[in-house]
């Protein structure tokens, strides 16, 4: 589960400042004529926090007295990952596209994320630490 937690914030990040990158130079000129910049910045901005939330979780699920709470940090991590490839990942496509319907799929992404953080909450409380 650890492997897995800062496995998956490393590629998230890693996807995050690619993304950012790539969207201030070769997609800027793009993004803003199609009213896009936003878009493509939350979508990267979401990708990047929850990268370092993923990472900093598996420190949590490795300290003394996180066994009791494995299962809702797992739950938190399942969430916020499906959720940033949901939300940022729908939302990038509906910035390069302009395909308005994909806007609809976002709100899932955002929804798993606020169940992944609610979990992230619940685990905290049951640590013993």
């Amino acid at each position: 589960m650890l492997k897995l937690f800062c496995l998956a914030g490393a590629v998230l990040g890693f996807i995050g400042v690619a993304a950012g990158s790539f969207g201030a130079h070769g997609l800027k000129d793009m993004l803003e004529a199609n009213g896009q910049a936003a878009n493509w910045e939350t979508a990267v901005r979401y990708c990047l926090f929850h990268a370092v939330v993923l990472v900093a979780m598996a420190g949590l699920a490795a300290a003394p007295g996180a066994s009791s709470a494995g299962s809702l940090l797992a739950v938190a991590a399942g969430c916020f990952l499906a959720g940033v490839l949901i939300f940022s990942g729908f939302l990038g496509v509906l910035a390069l596209t302009g395909i308005r319907i994909l806007g609809a799929i976002v709100p899932i992404g955002g929804v798993l994320l606020l169940v992944g953080w609610a979990a992230l909450a619940a685990a905290i409380w049951r640590l013993k630490l």
